[in-house]
């Protein structure tokens, strides 16, 4: 779901706590029962979901605290990654190498009772948080470190109507969020605080970008000459390539393949990992500089993911969201877990 600032080289989903469904998947996902805060102590595609710590994969296994997380979104700066929480809005805080995950910000705090994508920006000392809430309509910006609230922006419409999913934060500090339901792609200037409504940057209405049932705009990340954005539509596997300056909006021209189930996305270098969330994989996407056309080179599969919604990459490994959203309404596997697995 996101771009990631790293320097070492580095799907009906729910946002109240009382309509939770999957906020990542192709095609809707029925609601779940509330779950208990994800925040208490734990307890000790075509793809089949599998167990989080198969123990014929070779990955290492980060488990989050509490019980129905149902997690969603990461994102890192160096060796911190933070994960996000569907069923109560909490977000996590972990260190590479340890596997233990803390919470960081409790459910239901600021009004943040769902979360999905986020994004972190930790250059020239900004520490900035962007969290984008789902149904709930809402986007929080956090401090990263201390956690203090520093905006919170809204767009307005319903539940039934909005479906705030990923974010980036492009490298001029412009945060853009995208929305699965309606056909806009949100904006918030870079070193917004307080209080306000979310600036609508692209409307698709009459566009390329042609939003039909299912979940349409999902991960999205800053193109690598910074002049665009890449969107990857879960319902029909295409990408698109908005223009930063121009507002133009295009289909990235892939040679024919598609990304169908495509959730969240990481940029790094001219590699575009795209989490294909139902099919448990990762496709690998080389992608032009300036996002206009690209070529699928391979895919990565672990028999540790676990329906996978969100990737960040660190120091040559990827951190991949093992959401288990195919198990709401069941039994999942718990602890709930992150997991990293070589970039390769």
């Amino acid at each position: 779901m996101n771009r990631t600032r790293l320097s070492a080289a580095v799907a009906l989903a729910g946002a109240t706590a009382l309509v939770l469904t999957s906020c990542s998947s192709s095609s809707e996902e029925g609601q779940a029962t509330p779950a208990s805060s994800s925040a208490a102590p734990s307890s000790s595609s075509t793809a089949p979901s599998s167990s989080a710590a198969s123990t014929s994969s070779n990955a290492t296994v980060y488990t989050l605290p509490g019980t129905g997380v149902f997690p969603e979104g990461i994102t890192a700066d160096d060796d911190t990654f933070f994960v996000s929480s569907t069923s109560d809005g909490a977000i996590f805080r972990g260190t590479v190498g340890n596997t233990t995950v803390e919470p960081f910000l409790p459910g239901g705090q600021d009004g943040r009772t769902g979360a999905a994508g986020l994004d972190v920006d930790g250059d020239d000392d900004e520490n900035t948080l962007v969290v984008a809430g789902g149904a709930t309509g809402t986007v929080w910006i956090y401090d990263a470190k201390s956690g203090a609230l520093r905006g919170k922006f809204t767009n307005g419409l319903g539940q039934d109507a909005t479906f705030l999913n990923d974010v980036v934060i492009a490298d001029n500090g412009d945060a853009f969020i995208t929305d699965s339901r309606n056909p806009t792609l949100w904006h918030i200037p870079a070193n917004a605080t307080g209080e306000g409504q979310l600036e609508p940057f692209v409307d698709f209405t009459g566009s390329p970008f042609a939003y039909g049932e299912g979940f349409n705009a999902n991960g999205i990340v800053e193109a690598d000459d910074d002049n665009a954005l890449v969107i990857v539509q879960s319902s029909t596997g295409n990408l698109y390539r908005v223009a930063r300056d121009s507002k133009a909006v295009t289909q990235v021209d892939l040679g024919g393949a598609t990304l169908q189930n495509g959730d969240g996305m990481e940029m790094e270098d001219d590699t575009l990992y795209v989490v294909r969330n139902r099919d448990s994989l990762i496709a690998t996407v080389d992608l032009d500089d300036d996002g206009n056309r690209g070529r699928v080179t391979g895919e990565i599969t672990d028999p540790s993911f676990a329906y996978p919604t969100t990737v960040a990459d660190v120091d040559d490994q990827l951190l991949v969201v093992n959401s288990q959203f195919d198990k709401r309404g069941g039994t999942p596997v718990e602890p709930f877990t992150v997991v990293g697995v070589p970039e390769r």
